[in-house]
């Protein structure tokens, strides 16, 4: 496997003597009112959107992204040669953005400033991917042919143009080349690290690794050097268990925090030999921060060993899933460009991440037709060490490389839930955060120690104790129950198969398949699905209105009478299922001490793999949902707020339960994140009301992010932004439209559009108004030369359009 080319380095020319095949086609760029369409003879046209439709249908043309073509168009997709998936395979994992411009930027060729010109630049994106690839190293790529002929027997368009230019037929099989996970790398058990050390980072010193980041040509910010300098402070060693250094800092929009704090903190790393955990609230701060690394590590393979993004286990491809997809191609032919992409993909992918990281938003719109074949690990699923792939895991081996890395970039909620588990998955706990976009902390604690006793809740549980319930298709290796996934772990283990057995018994309990409709016709199975028929019942006698599509919410107390009655029979049948999980679950891990002489590394790590997937997947919810109905009938604990929800989506009932939250959810996270910490940050550009009071404004911040919790004081740093945003910016309050008025309403926007002058942001409130106000002035700016891209419009995900 080699890296993809530097997106803007011009590709490699092939070998005197051979000639790039490139297809006759005509070509199309779709505007909103109407299309260029460039034929085969580079005769050109300017055709109404229905005209070139008809022509499109009719011979295959050559395009930037086929849906997002076909929804200017205004028809179903078509074949074409879609210029986007030839990239795709061509340089895998790398980026570009789904346009004209886009791929010629990234193929290094002249960025096209017309419709004409980009029309003519397909063109020449097509003839310099296949003469990338017929200059290409065979030994460094030896499975290109043997993945393309198996997606030009699935029907790729592209397949004879790819062959030629590999110059032959596929050389080793067709299903060898799309069995990627043979040729991934393994990864290799370590031993544990060593506990960090103890030395302080100074300011002085933050301040040098900080200018050593940004190089000597860098302008002049000493708010950014002084914010670096308030931050060290979280570095310095503790004085006491449970008193951690927490730094709360505010940074203004400009300062530079990101560079501010990975100073201090990857200075930290070096000096002690440890980890430093930067947890962020959305993925696009992930990858930001990630490429803010660049500066620190611009080598890949030394950042590759020193720097980890974790996320859940739903973000990356599962080989296990892939492999079932290849197999699937048997009597699913036409999903083999789709398999064959992902396949090119996953053999390049750095660390195997399909929302965000190297994976383009665009990608699942290609030849998968918005598909990407179900390839992540859904949730509860994951088997393990039981798993023919788990040595080589994309998701195992980034928990590995996250036990010695200098800086792991994860998310609030995944800290949050490794720390309430005691180590998770990582099986430790960091002693050094950095929580960005701190101001969200408090709405993250409040989803991660949350309780929900729900109809989806359930069913998953009991999926993931009892695996597939029906035949068919879903009932393959990834829908394997408990009993399967340890099945060789119950060997010469005496004393597990009672507990486990009971356990699978009363798991029968849980929802199953259908109880949307079993409790919408008033036939429930079972006392879990009688209590929820009672808690819709409610939801649908006191919710205020039920005549809308969205979801509906109802108090708790009083309760109906069905409620209580089914309640305590449900807390009873919980109970026969969560006490001989943990009986079996203590069992299993006595194992590892009775054993602990003869017991092979392998085998204790998949024991402890089991152990923490139970308790985490099974025990921890069960014991919650007791306490929850334990207090049905009584007040709610006043440390907790509970309500009842019937939750919809576009008019439709997906899930009915009983949520329980916590009234001040920074409890749970002070308790269970910060006080086990040495040092945290918690930062924002806005961790401070604006209020006038500055004492005020920081008790709020304190009271928001758990700090007045901790047993000492939190260090308060505040850097104001270097830019004067009061004297830059000019806000504008439209009164005089009528909101209801659709024409008044675009109006206002196409000449606000048209005085921005592009690169102009337009938010709705709703879908319809959205699609509204796009039909409406999408022609007057395109006729301005100005591009309009709009969600639910043009078929792309919210990643391509910020892309774009």
């Amino acid at each position: 496997m080699h890296p993809p080319a530097p997106p803007h380095a011009a590709p490699p020319q092939p070998a005197a003597g051979h000639t790039v095949l490139v297809p006759e086609a005509p070509v199309v760029i779709a505007g909103l009112r109407e299309a260029l369409w460039v034929s085969a003879d580079g005769e050109v046209a300017h055709l109404p959107t229905a005209e070139a439709a008809r022509r499109a249908r009719a011979a295959p043309p050559l395009l930037c992204h086929a849906k997002a073509t076909a929804r200017r168009l205004g028809c179903e997709l078509f074949p074409a040669f879609d210029v986007l998936e030839l990239f795709a395979f061509v340089r895998p994992a790398a980026f570009c953005t789904p346009t004209p411009r886009g791929l010629a930027a990234a193929l290094g060729l002249a960025v096209p400033g017309d419709l004409f010109a980009a029309a003519r630049s397909l063109h020449d994106a097509t003839a310099a991917l296949l003469g990338e690839l017929a200059a290409g190293d065979r030994k460094r790529d030896p499975d290109a042919a043997d993945i393309a002929a198996a997606m030009a027997h699935g029907g790729w368009s592209w397949g004879r143009f790819v062959l030629a230019a590999l110059q032959g037929e596929a050389a080793g099989g067709q299903r060898r080349g799309l069995a990627v996970w043979n040729r991934l790398p393994s990864w290799s058990e370590q031993a544990p690290p060593a506990p960090p050390g103890q030395e302080p980072v100074s300011t002085a010193e933050a301040r040098t690794r900080l200018a050593q980041m940004l190089g000597s040509e860098a302008e002049p910010r000493p708010q950014q050097a002084d914010y670096a300098s308030a931050v060290s402070q979280a570095f310095a060693p503790r004085a006491a268990a449970g008193e951690p250094n927490l730094v709360l800092a505010e940074a203004g929009t400009g300062v530079g925090k990101t560079l501010a704090y990975l100073a201090p903190a990857s200075l930290w790393a070096e000096k002690n030999g440890g980890t430093v955990w930067i947890s962020t609230y959305t993925r696009n701060l992930q990858h930001q921060i990630d490429g803010e690394l660049d500066r620190l590590y611009p080598n890949r393979t030394e950042k590759a060993e020193h720097v980890v993004v974790r996320k859940g286990r739903e973000n990356y491809v599962c080989l296990l899933n892939l492999e079932e997809a290849v197999n699937g191609l048997t009597t699913r032919p036409g999903d083999a460009v789709a398999v064959g992409l992902m396949a090119r993909w996953t053999g390049r992918s750095r660390d195997g991440d399909m929302v965000g990281g190297d994976f383009p938003g665009w990608l699942a719109d290609l030849a998968g037709r918005g598909r990407t074949l179900g390839l992540t690990d859904r949730r509860g699923e994951c088997i393990y060490s039981a798993c023919p792939h788990y040595g080589k895991c994309f998701i195992e081996r980034g928990i590995r490389r996250a036990r010695k890395a200098h800086i792991v970039i994860a998310n609030h909620a995944l800290v949050m839930v490794q720390a309430a588990l005691g180590g998770g998955e990582e099986g430790q706990l960091p002693t050094r955060y950095v929580f960005d976009e701190g101001h969200h902390v408090f709405a993250a604690a409040d989803n991660a120690f949350a309780a929900h006793l729900s109809g989806q809740e359930g069913q998953a549980l009991r999926r993931w104790l009892l695996g597939a319930e029906t035949s068919g298709r879903s009932a393959g290796r990834r829908a394997r129950g408990l009993r399967r996934r340890v099945e060789d772990l119950l060997y010469d283990k005496s004393g597990l198969e009672e507990p486990l057995s009971a356990a699978i018994r009363a798991a029968h309990v849980l929802p199953g398949d259908g109880w949307h409709q079993r409790l919408a016709g008033g036939q429930p199975q079972g006392v879990c699905e009688a209590f929820l028929a009672a808690v819709r019942q409610q939801v649908y006698a006191r919710a205020d209105s039920t005549d809308n599509p969205y979801s509906l919410e109802a108090p708790l107390h009083p309760p109906l009478p069905e409620m209580t009655a089914t309640a305590k029979d449900l807390a009873q049948a919980l109970a026969r299922l969560a006490e001989p999980l943990a009986l079996f679950r203590t069992r299993l891990a006595a194992h590892l001490d009775d054993k602990a002489a003869t017991l092979e590394s392998e085998a204790r790590r998949r024991i402890e793999a089991t152990c923490r997937s139970i308790e985490r997947r099974a025990i921890l919810p069960l014991v919650a949902w007791q306490r929850m109905l334990g207090t049905l009938g009584a007040e709610t604990p006043p440390e907790f707020v509970d309500w009842l929800a019937v939750e919809r989506s576009d008019g439709r009932d997906v899930d009915v339960g009983f949520f329980r939250h916590w009234v001040d959810p920074t409890v749970p996270f002070a308790a269970t994140v910060l006080e086990g910490a040495h040092g945290a940050v918690i930062t924002s550009a806005t961790l401070t009301d604006s209020s006038g009071d500055a004492d005020a404004d920081w008790i709020a911040a304190e009271q928001r992010t758990g700090a007045h919790h901790l047993p000492n004081p939190a260090i308060r740093a505040r850097v104001p932004s270097p830019f004067d945003y009061a004297a830059q910016t000019r806000a504008i309050v439209v009164t005089d439209l009528q909101k209801g008025d659709m024409a008044q309403i675009a109006a206002a926007y196409r000449e606000l559009f048209l005085a921005a002058g592009g690169g102009a942001l337009g938010l709705f409130t709703a879908i319809s108004r959205l699609r509204a106000v796009h039909g409406r002035i999408g022609g007057a700016l395109e006729e301005a030369g100005l591009s309009l891209y709009a969600q639910h419009v043009d078929g792309m995900d919210v990643a391509t359009l910020v892309d774009i």
